[in-house]
């Protein structure tokens, strides 16, 4: 590994794969501050023209480590390849941001757990969502009490299908992302699920999951996943006992919705009466791409920060055990708790 981890000189990166978000990854480390690029590893070259000089597309890893130092690298591979590319990183003293979900099985984290520990190599999870500028204010003020008790969090992930999946189906591929929000959001681990998924494509993966479940804190949350929907949806709700905030992840956008409490002289009006609508607010948020605001907390993460808010193995772990909580449950046709997985 290359002394450049100081806080001064630049820190050398590369990406493992130039697909969908590896080439975003690219993008980045070609044009972000203090990252100096050392080059992207891809058996099948550079398709989509990612990289500038072409001298610094590799066909394999070991070609990309003979090359000269590496600070870190960014794992975007398909999820089978996580475990090996990470060792590989491990093994030569490499720090990694690993796209979630962080290997293809709960055995496969662990793995990738254990060879990690007790080298010095920082390794880190890449769900960029937690990047997502009305995702950290909507967390921010959920925690801070802004809606009161937190009953329900409810997550909605639609569009059409990526033609780029190959490997996964929709639950490991897209949601995780919402299993880990939940859990984040909400501040407590995932104690059970129950799901429902759809098979609607001629695959052997799973198109459409809908998913109900409980945190240990008590919060109920659901997660409604698909890529048989015509258009992009990405939304988060929090539910309170003051109100509801609502995060479009698309547009950046957060809003609070307070509960009502104008009071009605109308008898059967009265009698009827729940929750009613309150003032609203859009709050103006401060939007920057959440990819580049991972790959700066990872370089801080990197340089020493222990503080720096990455997505831990634990946390990566967590995200693809409710993952397969949630397959077996589907296919069982039964609620599952996650120690059962």
């Amino acid at each position: 590994m290359s002394a450049a981890s100081s806080t001064t000189s630049e820190l050398r990166g590369a990406v493992l794969g130039l697909g969908m978000m590896g080439r975003h990854h690219a993008r980045l480390l070609q044009s972000t501050a203090g990252v100096a690029f050392a080059g992207a590893v891809d058996p099948g070259g550079d398709v989509h023209g990612a990289v500038r000089d072409p001298g610094l597309v590799f066909a394999s890893l070991d070609a990309l480590l003979a090359a000269g130092p590496l600070d870190f690298a960014i794992v975007a591979a398909p999820a089978e390849e996580h475990l090996p590319l990470a060792a590989r990183l491990i093994e030569a003293g490499v720090h990694a941001l690993v796209e979630k979900p962080l290997a293809a099985t709960v055995e496969e984290s662990r793995e990738l757990i254990r060879l990690s520990e007790g080298t010095g190599v920082r390794v880190a999870v890449g769900h960029v969502e937690r990047c997502n500028p009305a995702l950290l204010e909507l967390r921010r003020r959920a925690q801070a009490g802004e809606v009161g008790d937190v009953f329900m969090i409810a997550a909605e992930r639609q569009g059409p299908f990526p033609a780029r999946i190959k490997d996964v189906g929709v639950v490991k591929d897209l949601g995780t992302h919402d299993l880990d929000l939940v859990r984040w959001i909400g501040g407590a681990p995932v104690l059970r699920v129950a799901a429902e998924t759809q098979h609607r494509m001629g695959r052997a993966h799973e198109d459409l999951v809908l998913v109900t479940g409980r945190l240990r804190s008590g919060v109920a949350f659901s997660c409604s996943v698909d890529w048989l929907t015509p258009t992009k949806v990405r939304r988060v709700r929090v539910l309170g006992s003051d109100g509801m905030l609502v995060a479009d992840q698309l547009t950046g956008d957060l809003t609070l919705y307070r509960n009502g409490d104008v009071e009605s002289t109308w008898d059967a009006a009265r009698t009827l009466r729940g929750v009613s609508e309150g003032d609203m607010t859009r709050f103006a948020i401060a939007r920057r791409e959440p990819l580049l605001v991972q790959l700066e907390t990872f370089c801080a993460y990197v340089r020493g920060d222990d503080d720096a808010g990455v997505v831990t193995l634990e946390e990566g772990l967590h995200a693809v055990q409710a993952a397969e909580t949630v397959l077996l449950s589907a296919r069982e046709g039964m609620t599952v708790r996650m120690e059962d997985v």
